[in-house]
């Protein structure tokens, strides 16, 4: 059943109309939406004909449907003419914000409204794509939808949220985003190394075959089901594979089937979803960027995991740090950590370097995580030599450090004297600035979080 067959009806009965269906032709789309619920959900604008002319979407809908029939929307350019032709509205509610943003996408493709002509119009609008012809398909945000091998969700209305709801949902569903071909029959995929997001238990790592294809495809289809609206049908499918699971006494199996489980129940507990948004890149090809890396300092592969570490001076003189880090070429939230200097008094931006470093290599050395393929460190020689006085002083075999000056964009490598001066429109480069400038950008940002907690990462 489509999505459409469940809109609400604008027929009543003719021979026995009923006094709910009187009250409701009776009322006015203002008086409607006062017994909306405040719940997640989707509003449906129809005209004088019972035509639906404007779909949106909602985390409360009686609060989003209200604000159109207020003086302000009345008179404002990007609404007015279409709170002139609103001579009705109904909802549907949804369990959750993920929920709403994706049956909104669903109808808007279906009914196609005449306000929503922007969004059906416009190639630009992001999607989420599924591929389909490779052995561990790969989910993707994307503003450049392809026709051919690929399974399409959208267009979606806000691309903030979108990426917030890959996020959230690849906590569930564990699938892959990176680019890399992977083929189940080579074996060299045995001995590939993978990223950070299989140690956070986000992803699989089919990428080091951790999982046959069949299992993989079996959590995309549980994926598209839910991206189908299908949530209950899947729920119940997953409880009977529990089940079944722990009677087989899979233990491990059924144990991460259960929390698959709650997790879903979980979505709307989970915020807003702007909140859990990856940062969008657009200047800079990702993929570019890490070749010319590779390309550049020689590295055996490519730098699939890069940190960046800033240093900030807060007013009243509070010395704080900041690290950020990127997985293939993009930014990753979620691995990003803020430090407050405890050893360093006064300013002094080497010594504080060399207590971030120092903290952040002994905690990963400590916990046996990998480290960076490349570690970042914004400055000149000077920061340079105290990050690698840090990690000599560990004991440890350092990843690749360079660090990188703002001033002339000089580019500083262990054991050579001079800087490297890259080519300004080197596609490494321009990640590295990024990342730098994105470790600056978090480091200043730092005083608002100090207001709020005294809880530190680190």
């Amino acid at each position: 059943m489509s999505d459409t067959d469940n809109l609400p009806s604008d027929e009543s009965s003719e021979t026995e109309p009923t006094s709910e269906s009187e009250e409701s032709a009776a009322q006015t789309p203002q008086e409607k939406v006062r017994s909306f619920p405040t719940t997640a959900g989707v509003y449906l604008m129809k005209d004088a004909q019972g035509r639906v002319i404007y779909i949106g979407k909602a985390v409360n809908l009686k609060s989003r449907a209200s604000s159109y029939f207020t003086q302000a929307a009345a008179v404002d350019r990007r609404t007015a003419e279409l709170v002139t032709e609103i001579a009705d509205i109904d909802f549907l509610d949804t369990d959750t914000e993920v929920d709403a943003l994706l049956l909104e996408a669903r109808l808007i493709k279906d009914i196609r409204p005449r306000f929503n002509s922007e969004l059906k119009d416009d190639k630009t609008f992001p999607y989420l794509e599924i591929t389909t012809r490779e052995d561990f398909p790969r989910v993707e945000f994307t503003r450049k939808p392809q026709t051919k091998g690929t399974k399409l969700y959208g267009p979606f209305t806000n691309a903030k949220q979108l990426r917030g709801t890959i996020t959230v949902l690849q906590k569930i569903f564990r699938f892959r985003n990176c680019s890399l071909d992977i083929d189940e029959g080579d074996e060299k995929w045995r001995w590939f190394r993978p990223c950070l997001l299989h140690s956070i238990n986000q992803c699989t790592a089919p990428c080091n075959l951790r999982i046959n294809k069949e299992d993989y495809r079996k959590d995309i289809n549980k994926l598209k089901l839910f991206l189908d609206g299908k949530k209950d049908r899947l729920l119940n499918e997953m409880k009977k594979e529990m089940q079944a699971a722990s009677e087989k006494k899979l233990y491990e199996k059924a144990a991460r089937l259960r929390d698959e489980i709650q997790l879903l129940d979980s979505l709307n507990l989970r915020g807003n979803l702007e909140d859990h948004a990856q940062p969008e890149v657009f200047y800079i090809d990702p993929k570019k960027g890490m070749q010319g890396l590779k390309k550049v300092f020689q590295l055996p592969e490519l730098p699939r995991r890069i940190e960046g570490v800033d240093i900030a001076h807060l007013q009243g003189g509070e010395t704080v740090a900041s690290l950020v880090q990127f997985i293939d070429g993009l930014p990753f939230k979620h691995g990003y950590k803020r430090f407050k200097i405890r050893t360093v008094k006064g300013i002094d931006d080497f010594a504080s370097i060399r207590e971030v470093v120092s903290r952040r290599i002994s905690r990963l050395h400590q916990e046996g995580e990998s480290f960076p393929d490349i570690l970042l460190i914004d400055g000149g020689k000077g920061q340079l030599s105290a990050a690698m006085s840090a990690m000599h002083e560990l004991g440890v075999e350092p990843p690749f450090t360079i660090s990188l000056a703002k001033r002339e964009e000089e580019v500083f490598v262990p054991g050579e004297t001079e800087p490297r001066r890259l080519s300004r429109h080197s596609y490494g480069l321009r990640l590295l600035q990024y990342v730098r400038d994105e470790s600056h950008r978090f480091a200043q940002h730092y005083h608002h979080l100090l207001r709020k907690k005294s809880h530190f990462d680190e």
